[in-house]
């Protein structure tokens, strides 16, 4: 029977003296300065003092300490010396692999052979959606279920990112078996389709009409602000969602009016200027004011909070929001895509008029054949007046009134 009461323990620490009270074979309940309760085990080996910190109270009661304690005894007298085991088990935790440190690793290295836009997309889906779940524990520790839930979790909002969560996580692992980390890969017999079914037939592309654009550009303030605006630039230039979540304010030169792609930003590995609209660059210094002194565009949402460094936003981010949107228009205007907004442009400014060279370098198309080999002309001026007529239609459109198209011919 042990020296100390509940009633004893309670009342020092009620006290707030620090304190240093023995239970019996080395059982000692101590209270700090900083008022800090906390069970101790004092014991000898081959001669030497030595002390183990068995953990604080009242987590640990006065009855789970005895418990504790007899138990360590049972090991000391067995030759173990539990306070060195106990710090050698916490510097194998603190050096462990864990499934965060294993995926930047792999981001590391496999910066060396993906593209960049991969490198960062895979960054992002493991951050957005599997190191909150599965960061902190050891990546040998990470089992199929484990993956499963983050698959399925992760479905609820999209299916297509899902998919993309599912080869992060795999490639990741692939990575830890290569290095030795883990012995296994436990995606190995996972499959997607087993999950979340298998991938929806390709759909055509949505070319939004007049009428639809005039249903929809109004509700876009339902979307948040800087949705918004994606939207609105999107249509506006044609551009690719991964050259506007990824654009940095350096590439944006207002006093030109330009947005300058570079060619790791490019589909086609190309250096490529967009011309802006005053209205476009208006939506572009907009975005600068709640960029929050980011050096990206568009900034991660989460970086407001000062939970992220400097990070720019990934492209699957506005998926979210038009989903939301098409369910606010049924009827009015049909579900679309980021890359929809690409097709709808280039659609519109034919109709417009535009020289079918002057649209296709407009979404930076390679023009192909012999008129890529002779045809050098990058036709900034053709495209800028092209982007101008297309906007002044867009303003027209969501204002509610008609538009007069004035056909655009090629110059020079």
């Amino acid at each position: 029977m042990g020296k100390l009461s509940d009633v004893q323990i309670k009342a020092w620490v009620k006290a707030g003296q620090p304190v240093a009270k023995a239970d019996g074979d080395g059982l000692t309940f101590t209270l700090s300065e900083k008022g800090t309760a906390a069970w101790a085990l004092r014991y000898r080996l081959g001669g030497t003092r030595k002390e183990l910190t068995l953990g604080r109270y009242p987590d640990i009661s006065l009855a789970r300490a005895r418990e504790i304690a007899s138990a360590k005894r049972a090991e000391v007298q067995q030759g173990v010396d539990v306070g060195k085991e106990k710090r050698r088990a916490e510097q194998d935790a603190a050096t462990a692999w864990t499934f965060a440190r294993l995926s930047d690793d792999y981001l590391s290295k496999a910066a060396d052979y993906l593209a960049d836009n991969t490198i960062s997309g895979r960054r992002q889906q493991l951050r957005a959606y599997v190191l909150p779940k599965i960061g902190s524990m050891k990546a040998a520790e990470v089992s199929p279920a484990d993956i499963v839930g983050i698959v399925e979790a992760t479905a609820t909002k999209s299916l297509h990112v899902a998919r993309l969560v599912m080869v992060a996580i795999r490639e990741v692992f692939a990575h830890g078996v290569g290095r030795h980390v883990v012995e296994t890969n436990p995606c190995a017999h996972i499959k997607a389709k087993a999950i979340i079914g298998g991938k929806p037939e390709q759909r055509e592309r949505v070319m939004l009409t007049d009428a639809e654009l005039a249903a929809m550009l109004p509700a876009l303030a339902s979307i948040g602000r800087q949705n918004a605006l994606m939207v609105r630039i999107l249509l506006a230039t044609g551009a690719r969602i991964g050259e506007l979540t990824r654009a940095e304010w350096a590439h944006v030169d207002f006093e030109r009016a330009e947005w300058s792609i570079p060619p790791e930003h490019a589909k086609n590995g190309a250096p490529f200027v967009v011309p802006l609209p005053p209205m476009v660059a208006g939506w572009f210094a907009e975005l600068q004011t709640i960029a929050f002194q980011s050096r990206y565009v568009l900034p991660i949402r989460s970086r407001k909070d000062g939970r992220e460094g400097d990070a720019h936003m990934e492209a699957a981010t506005l998926n979210v929001a038009l989903n939301r949107l098409a369910k606010e228009l049924p009827g009015k205007c049909r579900r679309f895509t980021p890359h929809d907004l690409r097709s709808t442009c280039r659609s519109h400014l034919g109709a417009l008029g535009v020289d079918v060279l002057v649209a296709e370098r407009c979404l930076n198309h390679s023009l192909g054949g012999l008129v890529a080999i002779y045809d050098k002309h990058d036709y900034l001026t053709e495209r800028r007046r092209a982007l101008e007529l297309w906007a002044a239609k867009l303003a027209t459109i969501e204002q509610g009134g008609g538009f007069n198209v004035v056909m655009l011919k090629r110059t020079g």
